[in-house]
């Protein structure tokens, strides 16, 4: 957005919704505030580990922890909103019930329990912070993941929850979700309809990206949504779930589980692309363009850079999909 643009009182910056979990999400709400105050980040809600998985199975609530995350991404940047991302952040350590859970799963679920609504008790929470947006669930249940998995003999078992399915080393060939058709967050559908710009990734590919896909009105909306459609790759395999995956075969994946689904462009680091042609040939089965950009931190680690991702999802946003300085229509 040049200057002069977002000098005019007019100028309305564009709507964003972020689709993820975790510290992938965090990443990207972290580079789309620096561009709008219209957000909406739709969570996934199929974790069963930690402090959430306790919270989820002791009081039958929404796992609050990704929810959390997305909410401290987007705090007002005061002593106030990060005094208070701070406090949602941090972990009791101890011998008892309280040993590594989170102040802010616990907030956010005694708000579940006041208000009985789970949208506005997230709102509250946004509130309290000062949140440049607003964070909602991608479904009205907490969710479990299932995936087929294939060892190295070529046998096919099946692994159920979101930990255990991060943490495998198998081939994985197929995720779904239990129940198989779940209810979608109502805001969420809302949100993804009336954005000017939807964004997938990055983050853990089956656990956190994929899931928004499986669920039906939430897909619905994705493949019908007027808006633009944009996918972040991953810096680096994970150790577990995408353990050996390219970046490549990231959008392979994607495409198996939502063949139909349109694509505008792909955000991707060079350091992350094994090979560009098939990364082009694979993109362009989604009617999308390719923008590599440096988005990593300059340490070289596996995490995006908020300034570097806004720079590369703003070329996007203005056109810029070849190289730099050369706009596209």
């Amino acid at each position: 957005m040049s200057a002069a643009r977002a000098a005019d009182p007019t100028y309305l910056a564009p709507a964003f919704v972020a689709l993820g979990g975790g510290h992938g999400l965090s990443a990207t709400l972290s580079a789309l505030r620096l561009m709008s105050d219209r957000l909406t980040a739709v969570v996934t809600v199929a974790d069963d580990g930690g402090s959430s998985g306790r919270l989820r199975d002791e009081l039958g609530v929404l796992p609050p922890g990704d929810l959390r995350m997305a909410l401290a991404a987007l705090c007002d940047d005061s002593d106030w909103g990060r005094t208070w991302r701070d406090v949602l952040q941090h972990r009791f350590s101890s011998s008892g019930d309280l040993d590594r859970h989170a102040v802010g799963n616990l907030l956010i679920v005694a708000l579940w329990e006041l208000l009985d609504d789970t949208v506005e008790g997230l709102d509250w929470v946004g509130k309290l912070l000062g949140a440049r947006g607003r964070v909602l669930p991608m479904s009205a249940v907490p969710l479990d993941i299932e995936a087929d998995v294939e060892d190295g003999t070529g046998r096919t078992s099946v692994v159920r929850g979101q930990s255990a399915v991060a943490v495998t080393t198998d081939r994985i060939a197929q995720v779904r979700l239990v129940p198989g058709s779940p209810p979608a967050c109502v805001e969420a559908v809302a949100a993804v309809d009336a954005a000017d710009w939807v964004v997938l990734g990055p983050g853990s590919w089956f656990t956190s990206v994929l899931p928004h896909l499986l669920v039906p009105e939430l897909s619905a909306a994705l493949h019908r949504t007027a808006a633009r459609r944009v996918v972040v790759l991953n810096l680096s395999p994970d150790a577990g779930e995408t353990a050996g995956m390219c970046a490549e075969e990231h959008l392979a994946v994607l495409h198996e589980h939502a063949p139909g689904l349109h694509l505008d462009a792909i955000v991707a680091d060079p350091g992350a692309v094994d090979d560009v042609d098939v990364l082009m040939t694979r993109a362009a089965a989604f009617g999308a363009r390719v923008l590599l950009r440096q988005v990593r931190v300059g340490d070289g680690s596996a995490r995006h850079d908020p300034l570097r991702l806004a720079a590369a999802l703003r070329d996007v946003v203005e056109g810029y999909l070849g190289d730099v300085g050369t706009r596209t229509s």
